[in-house]
């Protein structure tokens, strides 16, 4: 049955229905009819950012984490402007997220009122759908329907822009019957066609030296689809490789597990990938950082493209067997007819091509010269790593942008999904610290880490003091080369080591800012001292920056230069490479 609320009491009554428990804003005058709707009640919590691009890395960081959507909110005019960038890092990446931002009253919408921007037409390109309220009327349908928008198909960002005159009219809110909610054009498509799958399993099923290619897609559809993939895995004895979104899908303690894939993704993975004649790509859309040279990517390979987004098929890369539908449902057909016409793996079949990657492998393409007197990045992130295996607790990871980044993607090694946390598509700096507060939010009894560079956490360091404030214990791990690391590395491989810009001369003391904070400091500059204060961050119960001086000069290796195929891989000088490398240094098939 319908009742009378304000538009702004509606807007609270939608979240409650939804089951929203927290949500991460930062109030203003448009948006004050809703933060006071809010303060009248005590289901949904709210976590005062400072600054709303925090607010949306929050948001994205509590729903990558749980499964379950992120929610924002913000005022009009920079309100809405500053999230920017976080919507189109939650599209880029598949992150389910409603974001209401307050609008100026209708009567002054076109006026270049007070903090009025447009917001519906910025936004417009940077979510997958989005909505201007006028009428109270409206508002209940929409603010259900945002959410199925969010979290159905390939799940992304919606935005509720709502003007002040709304959020104060009076209207029926009325809570839609579960399974009644239905948009006139969106229907998305779940269960992939019939006679597409079955033509990929005989496909995998003569295949010689087959991969599977996953993705965060895997992820999105649900910790049942991550099972499910295993079990495939299991069942043919095929290699598995991910994106750089998909890690924790395939456990990477698993012996069939070839590590990340492209440009800084392992020797095995990316030469497989190369090698193959028979790809299955699971929840991946095929991007330049994995594809390099397009025309000469996996040029021997019949091609199987599972995604639940139909744009995403053909778009890059043609393939030979499309199948639109949601990565666990096409996952559990594929084993069942897998199972209809054998049980068993094809391992004598597959022997030749794990013989060759066991080569691959034996490259060691993820080695590096470790130190006595300096820390090496990787060799911290490893020491970080082997000490959070030995905690009870659970572990979330969530990064900057950066070498720090892949160094982490490289180094630190997840065994579940939903455990990390990155900015992929958009590469967006200052992501990792207001993520892993959202990842806290969600998990207080868990260990949680932004590994970060000392660049990129500048970016959004103000969220240190919202950790402080709700007594979220986050850990900042910073890699300090005291460099733009990545920046570095390309100006120094590919513009003749013209280092414009990429250092970073007046750094803070991070020990001292931490301080000013209300939070822990730590200083490590010395191999011998990291563990025992890698134990120090972790026992201390409340937020800590740790500082750890590392290498200044140090290329996160192996790399595949931008536009490049996989066989030209620029690998570490400690690789055991013997005769298979040009005179560049890149490795040869």
């Amino acid at each position: 049955m319908a009742e009378k609320m304000t538009g702004a009491e509606m807007v609270i009554q939608a979240l409650t229905d939804q089951g929203v428990e927290h949500i991460f804003g930062y109030p203003g005058g448009a948006a004050l009819p809703i933060y006071d709707a809010m303060f009248q009640q005590d289901f949904v919590k709210h976590i005062l950012v400072r600054h709303e691009q925090g607010a949306t890395h929050m948001a994205e960081g509590y729903a990558r984490s749980t499964g379950k959507p992120g929610v924002v909110l913000v005022t009009s005019g920079p309100g809405a402007t500053n999230a920017v960038t976080g919507l189109t890092d939650a599209l880029m990446d598949s992150i389910p997220l409603v974001c209401i931002t307050a609008q100026v009253p209708t009567t002054l919408i076109g006026t270049d009122g007070f903090q009025e921007c447009d917001t519906v037409g910025i936004t417009r390109s940077c979510t997958k759908h989005n909505y201007l309220v006028k009428n109270v009327a409206d508002l209940p349908r929409v603010l259900h329907e945002a959410f199925h928008i969010a979290t159905t198909g390939r799940p992304g960002p919606v935005v509720i822009d709502i003007p002040k005159d709304v959020q104060f009219a009076v209207g029926d809110y009325y809570k839609p019957e579960p399974g009644t909610l239905r948009h006139k054009s969106y229907r998305p498509k779940v269960d992939g066609d019939a006679a597409a799958i079955e033509a990929a399993v005989d496909l995998m099923l003569k295949a010689e030296r087959p991969i599977f290619y996953t993705g965060g897609g895997v992820i999105n559809a649900g910790p049942e689809a991550s099972e499910n993939l295993r079990e495939l895995a299991e069942l043919t004895g095929f290699p598995v490789t991910s994106t750089l979104m998909g890690l924790g899908a395939f456990p990477a303690s698993n012996p069939q597990w070839m590590g990340m894939l492209g440009m800084h993704g392992t020797y095995e993975a990316n030469m497989a990938m190369h090698d193959c004649d028979v790809m299955i790509n699971i929840g991946a859309r095929f991007d330049d950082r994995i594809t390099g040279r397009v025309d000469a990517f996996s040029p021997n390979s019949r091609k199987i493209h599972v995604d639940i987004d139909p744009s995403s098929i053909n778009k890059i890369i043609r393939v030979d067997v499309p199948i639109v539908g949601d990565c666990n449902r096409v996952l559990e057909e594929m084993i069942r007819i897998w199972r209809s016409k054998t049980n068993q793996p094809r391992s004598e079949a597959l022997a030749p091509w794990w013989s060759q990657i066991e080569k691959w492998r034996s490259v060691n393409s993820l080695g590096f010269k470790n130190s006595d007197t300096t820390i090496k990045p990787q060799w911290a992130i490893q020491r970080l790593f082997e000490a959070t295996k030995k905690q009870a607790k659970e572990v979330y990871i969530t990064t900057e942008v950066g070498q720090h980044q892949m160094w982490a993607a490289q180094h630190f090694h997840f065994d579940q999904p939903n455990r990390w946390m990155t900015s992929g598509g958009l590469g967006t700096m200052g992501y990792g610290l207001p993520a892993a507060v959202g990842v806290q939010v969600a998990h207080p009894d868990a260990l949680v880490i932004d590994i970060a560079g000392e660049a990129s956490v500048q970016m959004t360091m103000q969220e240190i003091s919202t950790a402080v404030q709700y007594r979220l214990p986050i850990k900042i791990f910073i890699l300090n080369n005291e460099r733009m690391g990545m920046v570095r590395q390309w100006q120094d491989l590919l513009h003749g080591s013209r280092y414009a810009h990429s250092y970073s001369e007046s750094l803070p003391d991070f020990v001292k800012l931490a301080e000013a904070y209300g939070a822990k400091g730590i200083k490590c500059d010395t191999p011998a001292q990291l563990d025992a204060a890698i134990a120090e961050m972790i026992d201390y119960d409340g937020p800590v920056l740790f500082d750890v001086l590392v290498e200044k000069d140090e290329n996160c290796l192996p790399m595949i230069p931008s536009g490049k195929p996989h066989n030209e891989i620029i690998l570490p000088d400690t690789a055991d490479i013997g005769d298979i490398i040009d005179e560049k240094g890149r490795a040869l098939v």
